[in-house]
């Protein structure tokens, strides 16, 4: 009977033992999987880069196509001659990009997916200057400042066998530790304004774009903000934004570029509201308080 009692007390002690006290839980995975693992950074939040142009130019290897005008040592956002005697450019983009600086040049706005309300191919959509993530275990929703653009990318999933070009491209995402990659291919090239720069440089249908985020502390962004002080015109101040999200950017194309290149871009977090900016045709030039002059008839076609 001893034996037995005892043998008893143990099994109920061992049950006990397993499960948890009142009013408490186990303890919780990590969002990365299971115990251990790396937990899912939280990039919440409204993010700002206040520069344009917006790559910023990491200190060697091979370059993007930046501006040959300058304006107080930095891109003359005015005047976008793009440099198309980078060695990245093929010849045939380097004429395109050579064609556009000339028509900056003579004081023209050369058309652009931005100026004129078109859907903003990647790299191309960089250019907002603020940018909202929504992270979801099978998605990610990637909201844009201006005209309502909207990126999805799906988790976890390969790009399709066959797949369908569309205005951003199929976009599949994955975490690597503490970094969100993000892989686009399939942006479509049959259609108006199909550049990735404010420079006219051209893209075709092998256009292949990585981006990695990353969350950097104030002394990890100062590099990319330097980078970016140097080279772009700055609407804004990120010195103290307390938290901050570099993106490396990787873009490639058989058909345009020598060699894949790279650049950072670096967002702070912003305060205030996600503000709502509608882009929409307007001959009104706000920057001149004057109207464009644009092809009128001498009489009505009705």
């Amino acid at each position: 009977m001893p034996i037995r009692r005892n043998f008893l007390l143990l099994v109920i002690f061992a049950a006990a033992a397993a499960i948890p006290a009142l009013g408490q839980t186990a303890a919780p995975v990590p969002a990365g999987g299971a115990q251990g693992a790396t937990p899912i950074p939280d990039f919440s939040g409204v993010w700002s880069h206040p520069a344009l142009p917006w790559f910023e130019p990491l200190a060697s290897g091979p370059r993007p196509v930046t501006n040959l005008t300058r304006k107080n040592g930095v891109s003359n956002y005015d005047q976008l001659v793009g440099d198309y005697a980078n060695p990245i450019l093929q010849p045939w983009a380097a004429d395109v990009v050579k064609k556009f600086g000339e028509i900056s040049k003579a004081g023209v706005t050369f058309p652009n997916p931005a100026n004129q309300c078109w859907p903003e191919p990647v790299p191309f959509i960089f250019k907002h200057n603020k940018m909202q993530m929504l992270q979801q275990p099978d998605k990610i929703t990637l909201l844009y400042l201006e005209d309502h653009e909207v990126r999805w990318v799906r988790m976890n999933q390969p790009h399709p066998a066959k797949v369908t070009p569309s205005w951003h491209g199929d976009a599949v995402g994955r975490y690597e530790g503490d970094t969100l990659v993000i892989d686009t291919v399939g942006i479509r090239t049959d259609r108006p304004f199909a550049m990735i720069d404010l420079f006219g440089t051209p893209y075709t249908e092998k256009l292949h774009v990585v981006e990695r985020y990353r969350l950097l502390d104030s002394a990890a962004a100062k590099d990319g903000l330097e980078r970016s002080a140097k080279e772009n015109m700055r609407f804004g101040n990120l010195d103290n934004a307390g938290k901050y999200l570099q993106l490396y950017l990787t873009v490639e194309d058989e058909g345009v570029f020598t060699t894949p290149w790279s650049v950072t871009i670096t967002y702070g977090l912003a305060s205030g509201e996600f503000e709502e900016v509608v882009c929409a045709e307007n001959r009104h030039e706000y920057y001149y308080n004057k109207y464009s002059e644009v092809p009128t008839a001498d009489k009505p076609d009705f």
